[in-house]
């Protein structure tokens, strides 16, 4: 299997461990455990993706990933100042 098959295996794996622990309970869709899942994962994919070439991949993972990290490092407001 090429270099680009288990990079893309890995970053989908992650994306699916995310949706699948949020399903489950163990994470929260907007927690930073699973934003950062989130960031890697997509940020594999899409990595995988642009080795191939596939652009509309990469543009659908270099999304998800941006819009993973500003969730992600994004200040958070406390419950005081809602």
């Amino acid at each position: 299997m090429s270099t680009e098959s288990w990079i893309g295996f890995v970053g989908v794996g992650l994306l699916l461990l995310a949706f699948l622990m949020n399903l489950l309970g163990f994470l929260r869709a907007d927690g930073r455990p699973s934003l950062f899942l989130n960031l890697m994962g997509a940020g594999l994919a899409g990595i995988s993706a642009a080795l191939i070439p596939f652009w509309p991949f990469v543009v659908l993972e270099g999304v998800w990933a941006l819009v993973a990290a500003i969730g992600l490092f994004r200040p958070r407001r406390s419950a005081a100042s809602v």
